[in-house]
Formats: C-alpha cells, structure tokens, sequence
C-alpha cells in the first residue's frame, strides 16, 4: 500500500533510503519561515513540499509542519489544540534517526517535547505565561 494511504509505519529500508539526497527547495523555505515563527507560512511551504515529495522523507515534512502547528496553537493559548498536534506530529517523527538529511531531528524531538511539556505544566489558563526561548527552531546544514 503507498505510504500516503497507510498509518506511517515505515520499514528500515524506507527510513535509510530517505536519510541520504536534497532537501526540497519549499521544505528548506518552509523551516527559515518556521525559525522566524511564522508557523502558518511555514506550514504551507512545508505542505508543499510535502505533497511534490514522492518518498518517504515526505513524512518528516509532515511531521515538522504539524510540530509547527502545535506551536501556532502555544501561541494562541490553545491547549488542546496544541496538544492535539503534538500526537499528530508525534507518528510522523519518531521513526527518525537524530540527523535527516542534514536535519538535527534528535534536537527538535528533544525540543518540541521541552515546549509541550512546559505547556503542560502551565495549563491553559496559564499558557500566555510561555517561555518565549521555548518556542524551538529547525536545525539543518
């Protein structure tokens, strides 16, 4: 079955295959937008790239465009929302190793994790109180 139309489960081989070659042009333009916190923006260059990518690494996209989400929600002071994505991106990004292409994969799982956590901890009557050292950037070479 294609890996649009399956729950993300990727074998070895597909993570290995998709670790190595380029970075989408619209991915690249989609973690700069990401790192200036435009998360709305950054999400449709990352959707983009996600929907022209034709392998596996398409799901890192996806992950790191719905981890940008969960913080659009932080920000919002939506809690569940935020929550919501972090599960969402959760699927889409644990199956990667810690460097993806040039991508510091490890950093950001480590990072989006620090942000929801202290959102947690906050709770959203709480959450215009987040740290904004917090809100965590993309990492690439």
């Amino acid at each position: 079955m294609p890996l649009f139309l399956r729950e993300f489960d990727p074998s070895e081989e597909e993570i290995e295959s998709a670790t190595a070659g380029p970075l989408h042009e619209r991915a690249v333009k989609g973690f700069e937008l990401f790192n200036a916190r435009r998360y709305w923006d950054a999400h449709e260059a990352l959707e983009e790239a996600w929907l022209e990518e034709p392998g596996t690494i398409r799901a890192l996209y996806k992950g790191i465009l719905q981890a940008g989400v969960m913080l659009l929600h932080i920000e919002r002071e939506n809690l569940i929302g935020a929550l919501k994505m972090y599960k969402r991106c959760q699927v889409w990004l644990t199956p990667w190793p810690d460097e993806v292409r040039g991508i510091k994969v490890g950093q950001f799982k480590g990072d989006r994790d620090n942000a929801i956590r202290e959102a947690m901890k906050l709770g959203e009557d709480h959450l215009a109180e987040f740290d904004p050292s917090l809100y965590f950037k993309i990492y690439w070479q």
